[in-house]
C-alpha cells in the first residue's frame, strides 16, 4: 500500500441512497488505509466525526451540492452547521448558472460567503463542475476561486456526466499557480488514473475507489 498516495485521497461516498452501513465502512477503511478524509453528505458529518475524532482522518462534506444553485446565504449557513458538527473541510459547488451568465461578481461573492463562514476552521474546496464549462469558463472559475480566498479548486461533483480529466487538471493548475490546491474528482478509479492526475498537477483526489487505488485493484465508482 502507498501511504503517501493515501494521504492525497478523500474517501468519498455521496450517493443519495447511501445507508449507514456504507458510511461506517468508509470510516473504517479511512482509518485502516490512512486516507486524508472521508467526504460525505452533511447529514453524515456528526456520525463520521464521532468515529474519526481520535484519528488524523478529516471529515469533509459538500455544500450547495450537487447543483450549486442555492443562495450564498444558505451555503454560508450550511457551512457553519457542518463545521459545528465536526467537518474541517468543505467542498462547495459554485453558482454555475451565474458563471454561464457572465456574472463574475455573483460567483466570487458566493465563494467568499463560504470562505468567510469557515472562519479559518475548515479548508474550502471549490467545485467548478468542469463538464459543464468551456475552457474559458474553467479559467474564470479558477481565477474567481483564488481571488475569493479558497484553498482548492476541484473538478467535479460526479453528478453532471463527467469527471476529472488530465487536460482539465493541467489547465486548472496553470491558472491557479503552484501554491493553491487542485482536487481531481470523478472517474479516478485505479492507480494509473491517480498517477496521471497527480502528474498533471492534482494535490488531492476525490474517489470512492480509494481502497482499489492504493492497493492496486480496479474500482468501479465514478465518485
Amino acid at each position: 500500500m502507498d501511504a503517501k498516495l493515501a494521504k492525497m485521497i478523500d474517501h468519498t461516498q455521496l450517493k443519495p441512497d447511501t445507508a449507514q452501513e456504507k458510511i461506517e465502512q468508509i470510516c473504517q477503511e479511512a482509518k485502516e488505509y490512512g486516507f486524508a478524509s472521508v467526504c460525505v453528505n452533511p447529514y453524515w458529518v456528526p456520525f463520521c466525526y464521532e468515529r474519526l475524532q481520535d484519528t488524523d482522518v478529516k471529515v469533509c462534506t459538500v455544500i450547495g451540492f450537487p447543483l450549486g444553485a442555492n443562495t450564498k446565504e444558505l451555503k454560508a449557513y450550511e457551512t457553519k452547521q457542518a463545521i459545528e458538527n465536526g467537518a474541517t473541510e468543505v467542498d462547495m459547488v459554485i453558482n454555475i448558472g451565474a458563471l454561464k451568465s457572465g456574472d463574475k461578481e455573483t460567483v466570487q461573492a458566493d465563494i467568499e460567503a463560504v470562505v468567510r463562514a469557515t472562519e479559518g476552521n475548515a479548508l474550502t474546496k471549490v467545485i467548478i463542475e468542469t463538464s459543464l464549462l468551456t475552457d474559458e469558463e474553467k479559467v474564470t472559475a479558477c481565477e474567481l476561486a483564488k481571488a475569493a480566498g479558497a484553498d482548492y479548486v476541484k473538478t467535479s461533483t460526479g453528478f453532471s456526466g463527467g469527471g476529472a480529466t488530465v487536460e482539465d487538471i493541467k489547465l486548472m493548475r496553470k491558472t491557479v499557480g503552484p501554491d493553491m490546491g487542485v482536487k481531481a474528482s470523478g472517474g479516478v478509479r485505479d492507480r494509473e488514473g491517480a498517477d496521471a492526475v497527480i502528474e498533471a498537477g492534482a494535490t488531492r483526489i476525490g474517489a470512492s475507489a480509494g481502497v482499489s487505488i492504493v492497493s492496486g485493484g480496479q474500482g468501479t465508482s465514478d465518485y
